[in-house]
């Protein structure tokens, strides 16, 4: 998985014979390493050409099939996944495939009829599956491939589409039993009891998960695999109860193996209830192996057993290793073995100890994985694992058993789980506020992890061994990283991939600067949120020094408000008339410096009027190295106003194309003023308008300019420094074998 693109299909179909071969001669070490790597790039291989043909995107397609998994309702549209069944003549190749679907209605109440289980036929447009690609951001890319999902896209045209049957199944039945709970519990701490309960994490907003995050606490609000181990552990101690008061069940079937047989099924039915999620799956597999090899009197040290479950996970998916799950659940059972191989006497203390060695040997992949780090966690953990896994889950499952067996039976059992739960959740409320709350840390280098994960081996090691606090020295790498940052008088630009619109991350020595800040739009997605202020954490900033909204359009002012919610924007600069709050006016000839670099505004002029687009915020940004311009929204007209007004001003190394490359913009004059070496276009893909404009493109590179499009290549980071200026591309400094974009270039190359 870590390969910049797949070998050839023929490669690894001609190892799984080689790998026999060594295994053969003994050699099994080698043997394993070349079936795995085989088998996950076959697996890769497949859940990669399963993805839509780039021929069928922008096409209407027919389709029928099931909605599987629990759909999810907002103010304006439900998401959902969709099981295609059968479709149109042409599109039979998406016969079987999993597509991500949203269903977009004016009317409120329509898309509430869409229900789990349910079998509907529609006309959807969709495409392969893209993600953006930013510093800290979440990368839809591999989501998709991991969860084999074959397109994005919506229903067109809902009013014509046709539900086939009413919903059934286990998800339809999941949905009803969180319906269930939803009535049954008058309190809002129902959809925490739906999480724990079935894994229904619809309920939960994003000031829950923030919270949840900065206590550390995650990994137990919807079901876990450690609610699955106590489930199957609760069976099992069932099971040896029942044949020690009934001994003569022993001569039938012995005891171990019912017992097994028993903590086997409930994890299975729990599992159920939770949809199969994949830690719930991954679970599962662990105690099958534990149960087959108590059901064949096989006697098995428990590291044995936890690295034979993790071969059949792999064996079953080789992609699991591209879930943080997979890692966190082994690599947290494998601290414990090592660390804590007897049996404590006392209970308390092995449980004081089983949280100190999961917090020393997780924190390295928690950071790395999600580049964060919770002082409250530990704390947070004391109280909530025993609490809510003996009592609260407990509780929960009670009710929904019941509930299964009789309607309005197990309302009584919810509710004393949500009581019980709110006894816990103002210590938690207290410890996020604090100042033990979550940390973000900056992106590390590629070296950091393995020698944060030496240095924990090296603090877990027994209390006789020396110097084991020169260990953290090995963490500093991952937890205090490098940020690069530019000399004096140099300045770096991070244009980020927000899709179609706009926000740049300008830093220098001492300083940061935020020129627009994304769109926000109504169906969910909020750029400020999913992309600017994960790539600020992820750089290591932990202030804005100053912003500029270039003008009030929400593809460049959107993700203001979610910035402002993680960062103190302090009267950002704006165009005069620009409905943003607290701004204070951008004009022409103001400016300031920081560290050797100069910052002025070409336009918009004094008294200019409010025209949106053409009233953008021109910010000129001025080394002894070289030069960038950052020129908003502004047109043709703006720009040859520029051109007689301050020509000279507008000579620059890297310019940021006016109106992501649109028609009306890059004056013909203008381009040949900036005599730029590098433009750079932020745009969306695929975008409606058709940006950037083939015109436009070839004038600025006709006129001498590599251009670069963050569309194609992602994030860009553009240094303009002692050395000249560089432009990285996120795309291409860190390739992944999913990258959409470099598999399309392939494809057309193909052709």
């Amino acid at each position: 998985m870590l390969l910049p693109k797949l070998p050839p299909w023929p490669l690894p179909v001609l190892a799984l014979p080689a790998a026999g071969l060594l295994l053969w001669r003994g050699w099994r070490w080698p043997a394993a390493f070349v079936l795995g790597a085989a088998l996950a790039a076959l697996h890769a291989s497949h859940a990669l050409s399963i993805q839509l043909s780039p021929a069928l995107e922008r096409t209407d397609l027919e389709v029928s099939g099931r909605i599987v998994g629990l759909p999810v309702h907002e103010p304006r549209r439900t998401r959902f996944e969709f099981r295609v069944e059968h479709s149109d003549a042409r599109h039979e190749v998406l016969r079987g495939r999993l597509l991500r679907l949203s269903w977009y209605d004016d009317d409120p109440v329509a898309p509430e009829a869409l229900r789990a289980g349910q079998r509907w036929r529609f006309a959807a447009r969709v495409r392969a599956p893209r993600g953006l690609r930013n510093p800290g951001g979440f990368d839809g890319e591999k989501h998709a491939l991991a969860r084999r999902i074959a397109a994005n896209g919506y229903v067109r045209d809902p009013a014509r589409a046709q539900r086939l049957t009413a919903a059934s199944g286990l998800d339809a039945w999941r949905e009803t039993m969180s319906a269930r709970i939803a009535v049954g519990v008058p309190s809002p701490t129902a959809r925490f009891v739906r999480a724990l309960a079935l894994g229904d994490t619809r309920g939960l907003d994003d000031a829950d998960w923030s919270l949840l995050r900065a206590n550390g606490l995650t990994h137990l609000i919807a079901i876990s695999g450690f609610h699955v181990g106590l489930v199957a552990g609760f069976a099992a101690l069932l099971a040896a109860a029942l044949w020690w008061l009934l001994p003569g069940l022993g001569r039938r079937f012995p005891r171990p193996v019912a017992a097994a047989m028993a903590g086997f099924g409930g994890a299975a039915v729990y599992a159920a209830a939770a949809g199969f999620a994949l830690p719930t799956v991954r679970t599962l597999l662990m105690i099958a192996v534990v149960a087959a090899m108590r059901t064949w009197r096989r006697r098995f040290q428990p590291a044995a057993t936890l690295a034979i479950a993790a071969i059949a996970i792999l064996l079953v998916d080789p992609l699991s290793v591209l879930s943080a799950g997979f890692w966190l659940s082994f690599s947290g059972v494998a601290w414990l073995l090592w660390c804590l191989p007897g049996y404590e006497r006392r209970p308390l203390r092995g449980f004081l100890s089983a949280q100190a060695v999961a917090t020393v040997g997780l924190l390295p992949l928690g950071v790395a994985l999600f580049g964060q780090a919770s002082l409250a966690g530990p704390v947070a953990n004391l109280v909530a694992v025993p609490w809510w896994s003996l009592v609260v889950v407990p509780l929960s499952l009670a009710g929904t058993g019941l509930e299964a067996v009789h309607a309005g039976a197990g309302t009584w059992a919810w509710r004393w789980a949500a009581y019980c739960f709110d006894l816990s959740w103002p210590l938690f409320e207290w410890l996020g506020a604090s100042p033990l709350a979550v940390r973000w840390l900056p992106e590390s280098r590629w070296f950091a992890l393995p020698m944060a994960l030496l240095g924990a081996f090296w603090l877990l090691l027994p209390r006789g061994v020396p110097a084991r606090p020169l260990a953290l020295l090995l963490w500093l790498p991952l937890l205090l990283p490098a940020r690069n940052l530019p000399g004096a008088g140099e300045v770096e630009l991070h244009v980020l991939d927000v899709g179609q619109g706009l926000a740049v991350v300008v830093r220098t020595a001492g300083h940061t600067l935020l020129y627009d800040m994304g769109p926000a739009v109504r169906d969910g997605y909020d750029a400020g949120e999913r992309a600017v202020v994960p790539a600020l954490r992820a750089l290591g900033v932990s202030r804005l020094d100053r912003a500029v909204v270039s003008h009030a359009d929400n593809d460049h002012v959107g993700g203001l408000e979610a910035v402002a919610r993680e960062y103190r924007v302090v009267a950002p600069f704006a165009p005069a008339g620009a409905d943003v709050r607290m701004a204070r006016p951008c004009v022409a000839g103001e400016g300031w410096r920081w560290d050797g670099v100069g910052f002025r505004f070409l336009h918009p002029t004094p008294h200019f009027p409010y025209l949106r687009n053409e009233a953008s915020c021109v910010l000129r940004i001025e080394t002894r190295h070289g030069a960038a311009l950052l020129t908003g929204d502004i047109g043709e007209v703006i720009e040859r106003g520029l051109v007689r007004r301050a020509a000279d001003a507008l000579r620059a190394e890297v310019v940021l194309v006016a109106h992501h490359g649109s028609g009306a913009s890059s004056d013909p004059g203008f381009v040949a003023a900036t005599a730029a070496r590098h433009a750079i276009v932020s745009t969306g893909f695929g975008n409606r308008f058709g940006h950037p404009k083939p015109a436009v493109l070839d004038r600025w590179q006709v006129a001498g300019a590599e251009v670069h499009d963050t569309a194609l290549a992602g994030a860009l980071q553009v240094r303009i420094g002692g050395d000249g200026v560089d432009v990285n591309a996120r795309r291409a400094t860190q390739p992944r074998l999913w990258d959409a974009e470099a598999r399309r270039l392939a494809a057309r190359a193909g052709r």
